[in-house]
Formats: structure tokens, C-alpha cells, sequence
């Protein structure tokens, strides 16, 4: 938890957090274990498929705490710091892609 509370960049949220994963940005990402699991089932998937890892916290308030919001947050992630896209994204989600 220290490690999310000092990242210089992170993604708050289940939407966010998918946005990153998906783009290959997320590092590491923190699911709260009081969060429903149809919000985070196909990001907890998603994380398995790339091999990102999952780090359960105690509960939503604890984790938007942390990432420093008044409301609870089902999930999180550390982003790299470049800001890295995945490779195999599509280009119309890269920048400078068609759209």
C-alpha cells in the first residue's frame, strides 16, 4: 500500500484501472476485497491475461484513502512512469493512430 500511496502516477477507480491494464500502463494493481465482483471480474481477468499482479486491500475506503479520494475505490493501479503503451493495441487507441 506505501508503494501506491508514493507512485507518482496512478490510476483511481475499476475504469481507469481497466484503461490501463488494457494499455499496457498498469504495473501493479490493488483491488479492495469488499468491492462486488461483477465490477471487477474482467479486470481481475484482464490482469491474469497480462500478467499484471493483484493485490488485494482491506476494504474500498482503505484504497480511495490511500490514492487520496474521499470516496472508496473498488480499484487502483501504479502506472509507468512513460506512460508505455501496449504494443499490440490498436492503433486508433495509440496516439497519433487512425480513429
Amino acid at each position: 500500500m506505501d508503494t501506491l500511496r508514493r507512485a507518482a502516477r496512478r490510476a483511481v477507480g475499476t475504469r481507469q484501472t481497466l484503461r490501463a491494464v488494457e494499455r499496457g500502463r498498469a504495473l501493479a494493481v490493488f483491488v479492495a476485497r469488499d468491492a462486488e465482483a461483477h465490477v471487477v471480474r474482467h479486470l481481475l481477468g484482464l490482469c491474469r491475461q497480462r500478467g499484471v499482479p493483484v493485490h488485494e486491500v482491506d476494504s474500498m475506503s482503505v484504497l480511495g484513502r490511500t490514492c487520496g479520494v474521499e470516496v472508496g475505490a473498488a480499484s487502483a493501479a501504479i502506472l509507468a512512469e512513460d506512460g508505455g503503451l501496449d504494443p499490440g493495441a490498436p492503433a486508433a487507441r495509440r496516439p497519433g493512430g487512425a480513429t
